[in-house]
């Protein structure tokens, strides 16, 4: 099943892309349905899928909704981000592949929906990159879960562009602020459930910009595979369900380049992964603002 949410008067509305690739609210198949993707992963996230989907299978003359994207989760209590985690990425960044996952967090000011305008100031940063991952979203209360299990903890996967601040992050050894920058974890454009991808390790990941592909890869290529993820850091932390979890990004992004690119304003950047969609959105540079 796919699921995602549309922004309404009232906030964000929880929905269900049908086959044809409608977003119908959930309300509207199954009354008492939770208002976010967020909330119904906090409950009974199983149980509500499968009253979902059944109600899907037998509706007839709901309307779609409409109204522009959110992010696909509105309200994570943690984005997890992975660093160097595809060997194609460590060929191009010129470095071994790590020992161990090289761990950071996004705030969640940097969420952005499908469509929406990622917008900086040329005074914050003038080296944005682009970078195609898959996203994980925990299920469960996860803890101390050996990698044989740790796949039963996955409520869905979707598509992330961990946007990057190159110059920010030349500067400081943290890597966070180059990373949170407002808009710059774009999220969606659904979460598909785990029975849909049985196996997160074979899906082709690619990004692209202005239609030119500056990515293409599969998930094959990652150091650390999905479960190897969630159980390690599932051994220092507990991951809460509806986190969500940025597994690194494949070779082709732009600061590694002869010269280097980055995006630009006007730049549309497209993320798809195999399964899930595409994630588009077009970027806005402002003018810098006197101190």
């Amino acid at each position: 099943m796919k699921l995602g949410h549309l922004n309404t008067p009232d906030g964000p509305r929880l929905c269900v892309r049908d086959d044809e690739g409608r977003m119908i609210a959930a309300a509207d198949l199954v009354p008492d349905a939770p208002a976010t993707l967020d909330e119904l992963i906090r409950g009974d996230g199983q149980t509500w899928v499968s009253r979902l989907s059944e109600a899907l299978a037998t509706a007839s003359g709901v309307s779609p909704t409409e109204g522009p994207p959110a992010p696909a989760l509105v309200s994570p209590s943690a984005i997890v981000a992975i660093g160097l985690n595809y060997l194609d990425h460590c060929r191009e960044f010129g470095t071994k592949p790590p020992e161990w996952p090289i761990v950071f967090a996004k705030l969640p000011v940097s969420l952005a929906a499908d469509g929406e305008e990622i917008v900086w100031r040329e005074d914050v940063t003038e080296a944005v990159d682009w970078e195609a991952e898959l996203g994980v979203v925990i299920g469960e209360p996860t803890r101390d879960v050996p990698v044989e299990e740790a796949l039963d903890s996955v409520f869905g996967y979707t598509v992330v562009n961990d946007l990057t601040a190159r110059d920010i992050q030349a500067e400081e050894q943290q890597w966070i602020r180059a990373k949170s920058l407002n808009g710059f974890c774009p999220l969606g454009p659904v979460v598909v459930t785990a029975d849909e991808i049985p196996d997160p390790q074979r899906l082709r990941i690619s990004s692209r910009v202005n239609g030119e592909t500056m990515q293409e890869s599969t998930t094959a290529e990652m150091i650390f595979t999905v479960a190897q993820l969630v159980s390690y850091l599932s051994r220092s932390f507990t991951l809460q369900p509806g986190d969500v979890i940025a597994t690194g990004t494949p070779v082709g992004v732009g600061g590694f380049r002869e010269p280097p690119i980055y995006l630009a304003d006007g730049d549309v950047v497209e993320v798809e992964v195999e399964r899930i969609g595409v994630l588009r959105n077009r970027c806005r540079v402002l003018a810098a603002v006197n101190a």
